[in-house]
Protein backbone atom coordinates (compact mmCIF):
# COMPACT_ATOMS: atom_id res chain seq x y z
CA UNK A 1 0.00 0.00 0.00
CA UNK A 2 2.82 2.41 0.87
CA UNK A 3 4.52 1.52 -2.41
CA UNK A 4 1.28 2.31 -4.22
CA UNK A 5 1.14 5.76 -2.57
CA UNK A 6 4.80 6.44 -3.31
CA UNK A 7 4.44 5.47 -6.97
CA UNK A 8 1.46 7.79 -7.30
CA UNK A 9 3.61 10.83 -6.65
CA UNK A 10 3.31 13.78 -4.30
CA UNK A 11 -0.38 14.37 -5.09
CA UNK A 12 -1.22 11.13 -3.32
CA UNK A 13 -0.60 12.89 0.00
CA UNK A 14 -3.37 15.49 -0.37
CA UNK A 15 -5.66 12.77 -1.74
CA UNK A 16 -4.87 10.65 1.33
CA UNK A 17 -5.47 13.66 3.59
CA UNK A 18 -8.83 14.27 1.89
CA UNK A 19 -9.73 10.63 2.44
CA UNK A 20 -8.97 10.77 6.17
CA UNK A 21 -10.71 14.14 6.66
CA UNK A 22 -13.78 13.04 4.70
CA UNK A 23 -14.06 9.78 6.61
CA UNK A 24 -13.71 11.63 9.93
CA UNK A 25 -16.49 14.06 8.99
CA UNK A 26 -18.77 11.25 7.85
CA UNK A 27 -18.27 9.28 11.07
CA UNK A 28 -18.67 12.38 13.25
CA UNK A 29 -21.86 13.54 11.52
CA UNK A 30 -23.38 10.05 11.41
CA UNK A 31 -22.93 9.68 15.18
CA UNK A 32 -24.19 13.23 15.80
CA UNK A 33 -27.29 12.76 13.65
CA UNK A 34 -28.16 9.42 15.23
CA UNK A 35 -28.06 11.06 18.67
CA UNK A 36 -30.28 13.89 17.47
CA UNK A 37 -32.81 11.53 15.90
CA UNK A 38 -32.91 9.39 19.05
CA UNK A 39 -33.54 12.47 21.15
CA UNK A 40 -36.28 14.10 19.05
CA UNK A 41 -38.08 11.27 17.21
CA UNK A 42 -40.48 10.56 20.06
CA UNK A 43 -43.80 11.97 21.20
CA UNK A 44 -43.46 15.65 22.08
CA UNK A 45 -44.12 15.17 25.81
CA UNK A 46 -41.25 12.67 26.06
CA UNK A 47 -38.97 14.98 24.08
CA UNK A 48 -39.74 17.86 26.44
CA UNK A 49 -39.01 15.74 29.53
CA UNK A 50 -35.58 14.72 28.23
CA UNK A 51 -34.71 18.30 27.13
CA UNK A 52 -32.39 17.31 24.25
CA UNK A 53 -29.42 19.59 23.66
CA UNK A 54 -30.50 20.55 20.13
CA UNK A 55 -33.85 21.83 21.46
CA UNK A 56 -32.51 23.74 24.46
CA UNK A 57 -32.22 27.13 22.70
CA UNK A 58 -35.77 26.76 21.40
CA UNK A 59 -37.17 25.73 24.81
CA UNK A 60 -35.27 28.55 26.51
CA UNK A 61 -36.59 30.98 23.91
CA UNK A 62 -40.14 29.92 24.68
CA UNK A 63 -39.53 30.22 28.40
CA UNK A 64 -38.19 33.75 27.82
CA UNK A 65 -41.27 34.67 25.79
CA UNK A 66 -39.84 34.70 22.26
CA UNK A 67 -42.24 35.38 19.42
CA UNK A 68 -42.63 33.18 16.38
CA UNK A 69 -40.05 35.07 14.30
CA UNK A 70 -37.41 34.92 17.05
CA UNK A 71 -38.02 31.19 17.43
CA UNK A 72 -37.58 30.76 13.70
CA UNK A 73 -34.18 32.45 13.93
CA UNK A 74 -33.20 30.22 16.87
CA UNK A 75 -34.35 27.12 14.95
CA UNK A 76 -32.38 28.20 11.88
CA UNK A 77 -29.25 28.56 14.01
CA UNK A 78 -29.73 25.04 15.34
CA UNK A 79 -30.14 23.66 11.81
CA UNK A 80 -26.98 25.45 10.68
CA UNK A 81 -25.12 24.01 13.64
CA UNK A 82 -26.29 20.52 12.64
CA UNK A 83 -25.17 21.13 9.03
CA UNK A 84 -21.74 22.45 10.00
CA UNK A 85 -19.00 20.43 8.31
CA UNK A 86 -21.12 19.24 5.39
CA UNK A 87 -19.75 21.93 3.11
CA UNK A 88 -16.24 20.60 3.78
CA UNK A 89 -17.42 17.16 2.78
CA UNK A 90 -18.76 18.58 -0.49
CA UNK A 91 -15.47 20.35 -1.09
CA UNK A 92 -13.49 17.16 -0.49
CA UNK A 93 -15.74 15.25 -2.88
CA UNK A 94 -15.13 17.93 -5.50
CA UNK A 95 -11.38 18.42 -5.21
CA UNK A 96 -10.17 14.83 -4.90
CA UNK A 97 -10.93 13.91 -8.53
CA UNK A 98 -9.32 17.20 -9.55
CA UNK A 99 -6.20 16.27 -7.59
CA UNK A 100 -6.25 12.89 -9.34
CA UNK A 101 -6.62 14.60 -12.71
CA UNK A 102 -3.71 16.89 -11.88
CA UNK A 103 -1.65 13.80 -11.08
CA UNK A 104 -2.64 12.39 -14.45
CA UNK A 105 -1.42 15.50 -16.24
CA UNK A 106 1.86 15.52 -14.27
CA UNK A 107 2.40 11.83 -15.00
CA UNK A 108 1.79 12.32 -18.70
CA UNK A 109 4.15 15.32 -18.75
CA UNK A 110 6.83 13.11 -17.21
CA UNK A 111 6.19 10.43 -19.82
CA UNK A 112 6.49 12.94 -22.68
CA UNK A 113 9.62 14.45 -21.15
CA UNK A 114 11.20 11.00 -21.34
CA UNK A 115 10.26 10.80 -25.01
CA UNK A 116 11.61 14.29 -25.69
CA UNK A 117 14.97 13.67 -24.01
CA UNK A 118 15.60 10.18 -25.38
CA UNK A 119 16.88 9.15 -28.74
CA UNK A 120 15.42 5.68 -28.50
CA UNK A 121 12.19 5.22 -26.58
CA UNK A 122 11.76 2.06 -24.58
CA UNK A 123 8.18 1.43 -23.32
CA UNK A 124 9.48 0.75 -19.81
CA UNK A 125 10.88 4.31 -19.78
CA UNK A 126 7.34 5.65 -20.21
CA UNK A 127 5.80 3.31 -17.69
CA UNK A 128 6.73 5.33 -14.58
CA UNK A 129 4.94 8.47 -15.79
CA UNK A 130 1.90 6.58 -17.02
CA UNK A 131 1.83 4.53 -13.80
CA UNK A 132 1.79 7.75 -11.74
CA UNK A 133 -0.98 9.15 -13.93
CA UNK A 134 -3.20 6.11 -13.51
CA UNK A 135 -2.64 5.75 -9.76
CA UNK A 136 -3.54 9.35 -8.93
CA UNK A 137 -6.62 9.25 -11.16
CA UNK A 138 -7.84 6.06 -9.54
CA UNK A 139 -7.06 7.31 -6.03
CA UNK A 140 -8.90 10.59 -6.61
CA UNK A 141 -11.98 8.76 -7.85
CA UNK A 142 -11.83 6.08 -5.15
CA UNK A 143 -11.88 8.81 -2.51
CA UNK A 144 -14.42 11.09 -4.20
CA UNK A 145 -17.11 8.50 -4.92
CA UNK A 146 -17.77 7.28 -1.34
CA UNK A 147 -17.32 10.81 0.04
CA UNK A 148 -19.95 12.05 -2.45
CA UNK A 149 -22.34 9.29 -1.39
CA UNK A 150 -21.72 10.10 2.28
CA UNK A 151 -22.23 13.81 1.61
CA UNK A 152 -25.55 13.17 -0.12
CA UNK A 153 -26.74 10.86 2.67
CA UNK A 154 -25.77 13.32 5.39
CA UNK A 155 -27.41 16.25 3.60
CA UNK A 156 -30.64 14.23 3.52
CA UNK A 157 -30.28 13.50 7.23
CA UNK A 158 -29.71 17.22 7.93
CA UNK A 159 -32.84 18.07 5.93
CA UNK A 160 -34.82 15.55 7.99
CA UNK A 161 -33.49 17.09 11.21
CA UNK A 162 -34.43 20.56 9.97
CA UNK A 163 -37.96 19.36 9.22
CA UNK A 164 -38.33 17.76 12.65
CA UNK A 165 -36.98 20.86 14.40
CA UNK A 166 -39.41 23.08 12.54
CA UNK A 167 -42.27 20.74 13.35
CA UNK A 168 -41.34 20.66 17.06
CA UNK A 169 -40.79 24.43 17.21
CA UNK A 170 -44.22 25.12 15.68
CA UNK A 171 -45.86 22.66 18.09
CA UNK A 172 -44.10 24.20 21.07
CA UNK A 173 -44.97 27.71 19.96
CA UNK A 174 -48.65 26.77 19.53
CA UNK A 175 -48.70 25.18 22.99
CA UNK A 176 -47.07 28.24 24.50
CA UNK A 177 -49.37 30.63 22.65
CA UNK A 178 -52.47 28.67 23.63
CA UNK A 179 -51.28 28.45 27.25
CA UNK A 180 -50.97 24.65 27.29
Amino acid sequence: MIDFILKGGFLMYPILLCSVAGLAIIINKTVQYRRVFRSIERPLNEVLKSRPLILMPIIEGLEDGCDEQELSVVGTKQVREAERGLSWLGLIATITPLLGLTGTVIGMIKAFMVIATSTGVNPSMLAAGIWEALITTAAGLLVAIPISVGHHYLEKQADDIAFLLKEITVSLYMRCRDGV
